[in-house]
């Protein structure tokens, strides 16, 4: 069978998604509560297909949140390997607007980093962290639940 061509495996297919871990002059972060799952996260939410990954992050947080934001950087990235999701997440500052509950969201609270992480399934209290740290952006996996150890 030397001369059967082999099928190339097809691509995998990825989802971008990204949040925004906005601080305030005070140090609180705001946080949502997900109207889907009752989960608290950073705002976020899938990036546009012709969207720059900045204004999809301004976008989403001001839909689910009501807070306009200035994105500073990005401070890590992190793959879902059960959902073939990546998230870009960036560190923010607000610049206007007010909090209001969206569709997506039943609770916006400005909470103590303390607060966000207690509140928060582990792979989105680690994006808080990462984001209040002046370091290089982290690149981490996991599994949907729990992180990737190394």
């Amino acid at each position: 069978m030397s001369n059967a061509r082999r099928k190339t495996p097809p691509t995998p297919r990825h989802s971008v998604s990204v949040a925004g871990v906005v601080v305030r002059e005070d140090g609180r972060v705001l946080t949502i509560r997900r109207a889907d799952n009752g989960a608290w996260e950073p705002p976020g939410g899938v990036l546009e297909l012709a969207e720059a990954p900045e204004d999809g992050v301004r976008r989403e947080v001001y839909e689910e949140t009501g807070v306009k934001v200035q994105v500073d950087r990005l401070t890590g990235v992190y793959k879902n390997t059960s959902r073939g999701i990546v998230a870009l997440v960036f560190r923010c500052r607000p610049e206007g607007g007010h909090e209001q509950l969206s569709d997506e969201a039943t609770a916006v609270e400005w909470l103590s980093p303390d607060e966000a992480v207690d509140r928060m399934a582990e792979i989105y209290a680690i994006r808080v962290t990462d984001a209040l740290l002046d370091s290089a952006p982290h690149v981490r996996t996991h599994d949907g639940r729990k992180l990737a150890s190394g």
